[in-house]
């Protein structure tokens, strides 16, 4: 996961699931590859290390954009983690 992250905006759970009208967040593994990532209606975000290592206590999601290559995604993560946040989890 990058670390070089410009966090744009971030909202609860809930209010991520409002704001999109969906039911749910699905926090999935591809096994060819090993990374994680989440699923909301039919789009998808970046989740944090910390979804594998099960340490996701308080989850936010953010707009994040990479200032590295100017991709901008939304990213699961740990609240507070700021810079680099590197945390993910099935919710």
């Amino acid at each position: 996961m990058e670390k070089n992250l410009k966090f744009i905006d971030t909202l609860s759970i809930d209010d991520f699931k409002k704001k999109f009208d969906v039911k749910e967040i699905v926090i999935k593994k591809n096994e060819s590859t090993g990374k994680c990532f989440f699923v909301f209606g039919v789009e998808t975000g970046a989740v944090s290390r910390k979804v594998l290592t099960g340490q996701l206590t308080v989850p936010m999601i953010s707009q994040v954009v990479s200032a590295d290559t100017g991709d901008m995604f939304y990213l699961l993560h740990q609240k507070g983690e700021g810079k680099g946040a590197t945390t993910l989890a099935v919710i």
